[in-house]
């Protein structure tokens, strides 16, 4: 089998790039065939990856974060749709949040995650893709789609230069709740069956588990079971913003007044009145967005996981 390893070099705050000589000797002495490339720029990751998948590379293989991960299957996507199907697809974490890996059983550190490049254990998972704001013609996601606040929040994590992981996150929220937070009214349709209609906080459209490197959105959620599962948050003050971020740690939101948990496979969301900001995988789809149409697609993705 040949491997392509796409390795996002400022990833993690440059840690990508001081990863790079342990990934290649972890992957000579494993025996693997591949090739590894760096990343230069917005969008060269899903290049990249199209590229391997159409030259007929047996694995990609994506050292980065979850933005880098979310190019990367878009890139094999569009190959796919191009009749380029058989590629396989893991992630060595290395990141700031590392969420579609904690979402999917693929580890979330690096030597773990070489390691299961090895033992190559193999499962499919669904994907979702995503119209709306920047993206018309649409964009797959693996991980979950976050808009409102959760957005705003990653908007001012990635600013903390100093931290990785859940801190970032957490200055992040703490600097959203003092900042910024103008929550729209919004309608939420779900499979054309139920209408929601609040002042929404927040609205994670999830396919895994957590955002943020640790915020339990999802906590049940499922990447295979061909639905995606929704934590729906209405507004609330700043003094109860912060008493609800500790049960989005723990993933005992749903037992909060504000906080309504759904599935559906398909969604779509309305701004009634002012814009939204969005993210997809913590990469921005919009950020003064008025309408998103969201769908699963099931068992989509082939991956390498623990």
């Amino acid at each position: 089998m040949r491997y392509y390893v796409i390795v996002n070099p400022i990833s993690g705050h440059g840690l990508g790039e001081k990863s790079i000589p342990h990934i290649e000797s972890s992957l000579r002495e494993s025996g693997l065939d591949f090739t590894l490339v760096r990343t230069e720029r917005v969008w060269h990751a899903a290049e990249l990856a199209e590229g391997a998948a159409r030259e007929g590379y047996d694995v990609i293989v994506c050292a980065s974060g979850d933005g880098t991960v979310n190019e990367c299957i878009n890139g094999i996507m569009l190959a796919k749709k191009a009749g380029h199907n058989s590629v396989a697809f893991s992630v060595l974490g290395i990141g700031t949040g590392n969420d579609f890996a904690g979402g999917t059983d693929i580890p979330t550190n690096l030597n773990d995650g070489l390691k299961a490049l090895k033992e190559n254990k193999r499962k499919k998972i669904d994907l979702g893709f995503v119209k709306g704001g920047y993206y018309p013609e649409g964009r797959y996601f693996g991980n979950g789609i976050g808009v409102g606040f959760d957005a705003a929040v990653g908007n001012e994590a990635v600013k903390v230069r100093w931290m990785r992981g859940l801190p970032a996150y957490l200055i992040g929220a703490l600097k959203t709740v003092f900042l910024y937070y103008d929550p729209a009214q919004v309608e939420i349709v779900l499979d054309d069956k139920e209408t929601i209609k609040q002042v929404s906080l927040m609205i994670s459209v999830m396919n895994g588990k957590r955002m943020g490197g640790g915020f339990k959105m999802a906590p049940e959620s499922k990447p295979d079971d061909g639905f995606f599962d929704l934590c729906i948050a209405e507004t609330a003050s700043k003094g109860r913003i912060f008493t609800l971020i500790p049960h989005f740690l723990r993933g005992t939101q749903a037992s909060q007044p504000e906080v309504k948990m759904r599935r559906a496979k398909k969604v779509t969301i309305k701004s009634l009145d002012k814009t939204f900001p969005a993210h997809a995988d913590g990469e921005f789809i919009c950020l003064e967005g008025s309408d998103l149409a969201l769908e699963i697609l099931p068992l989509e993705l082939e991956i390498i996981h623990a």
